[in-house]
Parts: C-alpha cells; structure tokens; sequence
C-alpha cells in the first residue's frame, strides 16, 4: 500500500486512498494506481498490488489502449492549424485507393465515419501485426457499415487511417512525429511505443477463481495509433493538464478547447456520454468531464478532467477485466472536487489597456423579441451574453480583429455577433445569426425587426 499527497486535507487523501483500495479489491486486478492533479500540479498518488512490498508507483508504466487515440488525434490538430490539411477533406485528398475515400477527416477524428469498430479477425489486440501488413488488411473487405457523418460508432480502424495520414503528411513514422512534435515538448518522457522499466506485466484474472494467466504483449503495428502506447499516472497526469489549458508548443488553447466540445453524440440508448475531436466526454452526477479510457489484453485505463473543477485523475490497473478504469477516475475527481472546491481567484479589475468606452456602452440589457438578455464585457475585449432569467440561449464571445466577435461556448459557438449602426454612426441593433438583439423589447427601431412593430405599441385589455 502507498499513498502520497500534497496540500489536500488527510480525509480526502484518505477517501482517495479508500477507492482506488476498493477498486483494486473488488475488482481483483493484481495492481492498480491511481493520481490526481489539481490546478496544474499532481496532489496526489496511490497505489494497491496483491504483492507485499512490491507496489507500483505514479512512474510505473501501464498499457494505456485507446487514450493513445487522443495522442493521434493531437498530432492530427498540429497539421490543421499548420495548414497543411482540413478536417473537412476527403480522405482519397491524402491517401487514395482505400476504399473509404469519402469519409472526412473529422469524421475519423469523432468516430462518425460508418467504419467498422474493428479490424478483421483474428483479434487484432492479442494477434501479431503481421496478420495485417497492408491498411486493407485492418481495413476488410466492407469496411464501411453505416453512411459515413449519420452517428457515432466507435472504430478502432478509422484510427489506423489517422496514423497513416499523418505519416504520409509528415513524412515520418506515427511514432516518431508523436515522440517529437508531443511527448518531447510537454516532457511524457515515460511515455511510448514500448514498454520501459518499470512497467507492468499483462494479466488475464480468471473469472471464477482467484489464479492469473498471462497476457501477451503484442506489437500493433498499423493498428498503433489506435491504442499501442504505455504510459505512467505521472505522464499522463501532465497531458490531462494541456488537453484542459493548452500549450503553445504543442497545440493552443483555443484548438484543446475545440477538441473538447461534442462533435459525435453517440446513438440513442448508448453511453451517457460524447465524443469530440479524439477526445471521450462524459457528464457525470452533474460534472463534465473530458478525457478518454483505454484497454488492451491485461490493462485498464482512466483519464477524467474537469476543467471547471481544475481537478483531473488517472487509473490504470494491469488486468484484462475487472474495475472499470474509468469510473474509478472519475470518483477521484469527484471526491476532491467535493471535498474541496476550487477557491476562485480573487475579483481584479480589467487592465487599463482593455477598457474600452465604445464596448462599455453595449454592456447591459438587450432584448430579443420579449426576451431579457445582458451584455457583460470580459477580458481581452470579448463580450458574454447570457438570458437574464438565467435559462435558454447564451454564449461567450471572443473579439474579432474585424470588430465582430465569435461565440466560443454554449448553443453560438461558432457564430458572429456584429453591432450594427444606422448612418449618424449611432448603435441601432447586435445581430446574432441573423437574430437583432435591441435595447428595448420590440424597438425602437422597427424596421430592425421581422414583420415590423404594431404602431398602437404596448397596450393593455
């Protein structure tokens, strides 16, 4: 048994302690260890192991499976915002004669591409990968299933055609684009393609009786970027950090924060959860939460954060089944998120250079239709704009360098919010998707308005 904490209360390490013991326990994994990172700093480490004195630590390296999907699709970003592809392009643009030439780049990213979940047999986790040399081996003879962009549907070879696309882009190996243009930059030195020591054996838990079998390790070749890396609670602690704030070396905020907004709802009946760009989001007891999860034979892995909370876990354990490896996280985030909340940074006024006369003047109530909004200002001259009753339709908005701002949360991301001015240079209206945003419900201004404005005006029965 270890555990180690750093500025959290003795009863929330314990309680931290208390369920990954529980984990490890109940779910009979022969080892498992858990992390949490707050506000950018790991806070805590622990570890349970069915072997006296020999117990894991936060730089034991674990298969991680599919969060190495999230490492792809990163790489994938990288060459968005280089330029040097779209994530609207047909795949045939990159790599032609697959046969899904069709399907996008975002649909691979978001698993809405209709592509089978998994390679032809044999089990392509437990089985050399030599069994599958060329993409139409991981591919099959059909390997489309549902019309491509309709639904989620998980596919494990739509990453395989990601790490080819960005070897053929790149020029490099899979692994060799993600050792320098990720894992180097944001120091995951005790991540890779292989195991290093320490690492953790593979082990397959017999179902009804309390012996282990081993589990193979096998190199997945083509299938690598779709789930071959091994990882430590400590690395990978520092990655859930950058997916939460960014870091310019690697990929900005803006494109983290991009990867993290739903882009692939799963179907109806499915997992209380979503999918962005490469990356797994789940709301949980009111918590959202970003992230991925990982198995491969004889591993099993977590990584929750919560960007509100400013609080992220990992857990990996070295079974092939038993304690979801998620849940487990996500309870880690959840009991220190509890146990104590963030303290909020102390109110500070907007730098002078930031205040601004002109964007004063728009703050404050505006109506759509009979309905109250409010325009506050926020830092770096963008603008939120929020119903005042507190429900229905808002957004944040960041500005523009053309004077319009873009809305970056909520049900306008994406859309532009422009003052309009009448000939006097006057404010008239905030157009918002074609929607008039005017100071008053209904006016002044009622050509601004669809189907006008009775001249009567407001009147009682």
């Amino acid at each position: 048994m270890t555990s180690t904490f750093e500025e959290l209360l003795p009863s929330t390490a314990r309680a931290l302690l208390h369920r990954i013991a529980t984990g490890q326990s109940e779910g009979r994994v022969p080892s498992l260890v858990g992390a949490v990172v707050r506000d950018g700093r790991i806070v805590w480490t622990g570890a349970r192991t069915s072997v006296d004195g020999h117990a894991p630590d936060a730089d034991t390296q674990y298969r991680i499976g599919s969060i190495t999907k999230t490492f792809t699709a990163v790489l994938v970003m990288r060459l968005r915002d280089e330029g040097l592809l779209d994530l609207e392009d047909p795949l045939e643009k990159y790599l032609p004669g697959t046969g899904v030439g069709e399907v996008t780049i975002a649909q691979l990213l978001t698993h809405s591409a209709g592509l089978k979940a998994e390679s032809p047999a044999p089990w392509w986790e437990r089985s050399p990968a030599t069994f599958r040399p060329e993409l139409s081996d991981v591919l099959g003879e059909q390997p489309l299933i549902n019309p491509p962009g309709r639904h989620h549907h998980y596919s494990n070879p739509g990453y395989t055609l990601l790490g080819r696309l960005i070897e053929t882009v790149r020029g490099v190996p899979w692994e060799e684009a993600l050792r320098e243009e990720v894992l180097e930059p944001l120091g995951l030195h005790r991540t890779s393609a292989q195991p290093q020591a320490p690492h953790a054996g593979a082990w397959a838990v017999h179902p009804w009786a309390d012996v282990l079998l081993p589990e193979p390790a096998e190199d997945l070749g083509l299938m690598a970027p779709a789930g071959q890396l091994w990882s430590t609670a400590e690395d990978l602690c520092a990655f859930a950090v950058f997916l939460a704030e960014g870091d310019d070396r690697v990929l900005c905020a803006e494109t983290v924060r991009e990867m993290r907004s739903p882009a692939s709802p799963p179907l109806p009946g499915g997992w209380d959860d979503g999918y962005g760009l490469g990356v797994q989001l789940a709301r949980v007891e009111g918590r959202s939460l970003s992230g991925h999860t990982g198995s491969l034979p004889g591993f099993l892995a977590g990584l929750w954060m919560s960007v509100e909370d400013g609080v992220g876990a990992v857990v990996l354990a070295n079974a092939t089944s038993g304690p979801y490896a998620g849940v487990i996280a996500a309870d880690l985030v959840r009991i220190v998120a509890e146990a104590e909340p963030r303290i909020p940074e102390p109110w500070r006024p907007l730098p002078a250079a930031e205040v601004c006369e002109e964007l004063l003047a728009l703050t404050g109530p505006w109506y759509w239709g009979t309905y109250a909004f409010g325009l506050k200002v926020t830092g770096e001259r963008g603008v939120e704009l929020r119903r005042l009753d507190g429900g229905g339709r808002g957004s944040r908005f960041v500005a523009q360098p053309d004077g319009t701002w873009k809305g970056i949360d909520g049900y306008y991301t994406g859309e532009t919010l422009q003052v309009m001015r009448r000939e006097d240079g006057s404010v008239s209206h905030l157009d918002l998707g074609s929607f008039a945003f005017t100071r008053e419900p209904y006016g002044p201004d009622a050509d601004v308005v669809p189907g006008g404005v009775d001249e009567g005006g407001w009147r009682g029965l």
